[in-house]
């Protein structure tokens, strides 16, 4: 797994390709300034990775990417021109300015609409150690990928087919800056390998599988580790039952308990309650959660996977309580939404950076023995959640949990509920945090909700 650190840092021009990203922004925001734009941003990036895909010990895709993009906005007054382009050509970014200043000039004013408050931006950018680039060649990466589905292949005699693994490096160097004189510059890194694996034969055939990914690659999981979790997943889920319908208790794993936290910022955002398309309107100060439950955003991490000094905006970021005693304390804000219902940004331009769900318990097997009796959910699947009205309805699949001991699987269920009396209904959150996603939590239970099945 590991490579020569020395070669990494000898090969990485990453400085100074940030640097000429910078010089092109500044250029564009000059241009918007000659042709009259009162205020203008720019947004500059550049993606390299590679991406490895093999099945039944044979390589079928090994992709190398190299992309790059540049937007640039352009206010006159109020009015708002966008416009992008992927050419470096002075002819091609001249053009996109002119493109978005023309745009503005036929658009009508918007009174929300103009950059993020001068006094806002952020002046500090601390090392947040997001920079990782890992030297893996292709022939390199092959091989982790190979051995990863060997593993998970010849870890269980049930294992009749696979779906493939795959390993997979990216960089990401971005800029952004506008016309208060702001620019900040970002590099990092993610890196992933994973499989997925088939067991048992004919309608009896159950897939699952078990990824790592992190922002150093000496941070992922050992290839043959990932292999034999994803065989160990899989046949885990053969012969499934279904189960009658019901009130029981719901235990959401870690990587599926996420998506509750997912569903309470879609509700908190500012599009959703600008437009009032959210459930959860007029909800700061309301106790949503259970007293003891909290969120907070921690976006100047080190090695964070959403770590930032600033937003998509400029504006400088700061930890700060989203769930404080089981209270909405704020809404997750840009400018732009903040201008639409008359409050100030929370530095969210983009979206959310790493959330810590506050743990009230231990890892997953005290979850489960606590819970005694109900249903485990590995799976979640389909799109039935109302944002409007917080109606909840998804298709799962998991394990019947008897006593507190893992009974049988399950498949073929649909769990229903109100998204608010979910929230209140909280019981527990688990120390089991899936570390793979910026939303950190543990395994969420929920006292009761309805399990539809076909029995």
């Amino acid at each position: 797994m590991n490579t020569n650190p020395t070669e990494t840092r000898a090969t990485d021009d990453s400085l100074q390709r940030l640097e000429q990203l910078a010089g092109i922004s500044q250029r564009l925001l000059e241009k918007a300034r000659a042709l009259g734009a009162s205020q203008a941003e720019v947004s500059c990036s550049e993606d390299r990775g590679m991406d490895v895909n093999v099945r039944l010990g044979e390589v079928e895709t090994v992709e190398s990417t190299h992309d790059r993009g540049i937007a640039v906005t352009v206010y006159f007054g109020q009015r708002k021109g966008s416009a992008s382009t992927a050419d470096l050509q002075e002819t091609s970014l001249d053009a996109t300015v002119a493109q978005a200043c023309a745009i503005a000039r036929h658009t009508e004013d918007d009174p929300a609409a103009g950059l993020a408050d001068a006094a806002l931006m952020a002046r500090e950018f601390p090392d947040l150690d997001t920079w990782h680039p890992w030297a893996l060649d292709a022939r390199h990466a092959v091989d982790l990928a190979l051995a990863c589905e060997a593993a998970g292949r010849e870890a269980d005699a049930r294992i009749g087919n696979s779906d493939g693994a795959s390993v997979a490096t990216a960089q990401s160097l971005s800029v952004y800056a506008n016309s208060h004189g702001f620019i900040g510059r970002e590099r990092s890194s993610h890196h992933s390998i994973g499989c997925a694996l088939i067991a048992g034969q004919g309608d009896g055939m159950q897939r699952d599988g078990w990824y790592s990914s992190a922002i150093a690659h000496a941070d992922l999981q050992d290839p043959q580790a990932i292999g034999r979790r994803a065989a160990e997943r899989t046949v885990a889920r053969l012969q499934p039952r279904s189960l009658p319908t019901g009130q029981v208790p719901v235990l959401f794993a870690a990587e599926v308990a996420r998506s509750l936290v997912g569903h309470l910022l879609s509700a908190v955002s500012g599009g959703a309650l600008y437009r009032r398309a959210s459930f959860l309107l007029d909800s700061v100060g309301t106790r949503l959660f259970p007293e003891w439950f909290a969120i907070d955003e921690q976006p100047l991490l080190r090695h964070g996977l959403r770590s930032t000094a600033f937003d998509g905006e400029g504006v400088a970021t700061r930890d700060s309580a989203l769930v404080t005693g089981g209270v909405l304390q704020r809404y997750v804000l840009g400018s732009y939404s903040a201008r639409k219902l008359g409050l100030h940004t929370t530095a969210n331009a983009g979206g959310v950076h790493n959330l810590k769900v506050a743990a009230n318990a231990g890892d997953l097997p005290s979850l489960l023995s606590g819970m005694g009796s109900g249903l485990l959910v590995t799976e979640l699947m389909g799109q039935g959640v109302n944002g409007v009205t917080g109606d909840y309805s998804r298709g799962a699949a998991g394990f019947w949990v008897e006593n507190g001991q893992v009974a049988y699987s399950v498949d073929g269920v649909t769990i229903a509920g109100n998204l608010k009396q979910m929230f209140a209904g909280i019981e527990a959150v688990g120390s089991d945090v899936d570390p793979r996603s910026h939303v950190a939590t543990g395994s969420i239970l929920i006292g009761k909700m309805t399990v539809a099945g076909n029995d």
